[in-house]
């Protein structure tokens, strides 16, 4: 569903109970660069927007700012289990299966992905940048709601979400050799490798046994559709975050 301040994959309305969104950059306070709907709470706007933006933003999915739960991300392969709201740091995944949590994590290229298990009622949220996703984080997540909750993925329904597209992802050879044949490609006219990193992250659901009418992919970029989403690469580093979130209520 495409609204102005969030998308949310097709399958999302089939769980009254789940909420599970990207936002877009539009619809907030925030000034240039950070226009306008910046939810990023480590750049350098003003607290006093990103507070009012993420108000606005949960608002809109009929939550409270209160209940999310965040982690400073290092673009790791480190999943941690959360009982509660809050913030921590050096995770860059999350998984829960207490309703009235709204998991987030935080972008402006890198790849979340969000993972539901409508069987054992939990759910997760990766961020998967390059690294993390060459260190299969993605993968991981899903385990880790394996060993703790039960989950089998079969029963998951998962979402790969906006981030920058593979045609807009130029990588030399130390990024490249990370990742398979079947998810980057050499491009002789711009002498660079491109990463589909939507594709990587697929794979390794596919590889797990997620069935492919279970994963749905974002159509958006980054970079392409940047009136619409923030781009770390597009817009040189100066610029907001988005926020990519799941979660289900009591």
């Amino acid at each position: 569903m495409l609204a102005e301040t969030n998308y949310q994959p097709s399958w999302a309305s089939s769980f009254p109970k789940l909420t599970i969104a990207e936002s877009t950059r539009l619809g907030g306070v925030s000034l240039p660069p950070f226009s306008s709907l910046n939810l990023g709470l480590f750049t350098d706007d003003k607290t006093a927007f990103v507070k009012q933006n993420r108000e606005r933003f949960c608002r809109e999915l009929n939550w409270d700012t209160s209940r999310l739960a965040g982690s400073f991300q290092v673009h790791s392969d480190q999943v941690l289990r959360v009982n509660t709201p809050g913030e921590w740091e050096g995770y860059d995944a999350l998984v829960t299966n207490r309703p009235d949590i709204l998991l987030s994590i935080t972008i402006a290229d890198c790849t979340p992905v969000l993972i539901y298990d409508p069987i054992s009622q939990s759910v997760g949220a990766a961020h998967a940048g390059w690294k993390g996703t060459a260190g299969q984080i993605a993968a991981k997540t899903m385990m880790l709601m394996r060993d703790a909750y039960g989950t089998r993925p079969e029963n998951c329904w998962v979402y790969i979400g906006t981030c920058i597209a593979e045609r807009d992802f130029e990588v030399d050879a130390d990024v490249a050799d990370h990742f398979s044949e079947e998810d980057k490609r050499w491009h002789p006219q711009r002498k660079k490798f491109l990463v589909d990193l939507k594709k990587a992250n697929r794979d390794q659901f596919l590889h797990l046994g997620v069935a492919p009418s279970q994963i749905e992919l974002s159509p958006f970029s980054t970079v392409e559709d940047n009136d619409r989403y923030f781009s770390h690469r597009a817009e040189r580093g100066s610029t907001g975050r988005m926020l990519a979130v799941i979660g289900l209520k009591p």
